[in-house]
């Protein structure tokens, strides 16, 4: 899958690191003007639908168990592969330095409606909700967010406000 953009964290200077490798499936679901993205009040952001591949699971069953869990679609359609972002950020769990990240991104369409989520305990705490909103807004509020953000915030964010730049831009996968 064509590579859209590589991110680095500051803070990561060298990869001399023990590095945790990590793939997710993404989903790019649009409605005329409107784009189906997950608002997460505790972080106060817009992210695309979808998660972490688990170890033996392919990308796309990843998609597909992600899509059911955090807004679910029981029933789409993959319509292309936009592309991949590689991400290293720092990550201090269980001996780790530095997560290696790959996303993968994909525009599929539904093709019967959302069901109730299946949310973990954690994305149900960080009140995270599902929601038609119209790109130009969901990047301006992303941009707010990239501006104040605090220091202690992630920087999926940066990640999720290229891709919604990119799709506002019209630029389509090769």
């Amino acid at each position: 899958m064509k590579l859209l953009k590589k991110i680095i964290h500051p803070s990561i200077k060298n990869f001399d690191l023990n590095i945790y490798d990590r793939r997710a499936a993404r989903a790019i679901i649009r409605r005329d003007n409107e784009i189906l993205l997950l608002y997460t009040k505790h972080y106060d952001d817009y992210s695309f639908p979808g998660g972490g591949v688990d170890e033996n699971e392919e990308i796309l069953e990843g998609l597909k168990r992600e899509l059911k869990e955090e807004i679910g679609a029981h029933s789409y359609r993959l319509v292309s592969e936009l592309g991949c972002i590689e991400e290293y950020r720092p990550y201090t769990y269980d001996g780790y330095e530095c997560m290696h990240m790959l996303s993968y991104y994909f525009e599929c369409e539904l093709t019967g409606p959302l069901q109730t989520p299946e949310l973990e305990d954690y994305e149900v705490k960080n009140g995270m909700v599902s929601k038609w909103i119209d790109l130009k807004e969901a990047i301006a509020h992303n941009e707010h967010i990239l501006k104040n953000r605090p220091k202690s915030m992630g920087y999926s964010v940066e990640r999720e406000t290229f891709i919604l730049k990119m799709l506002l831009e019209g630029e389509k996968p090769s």
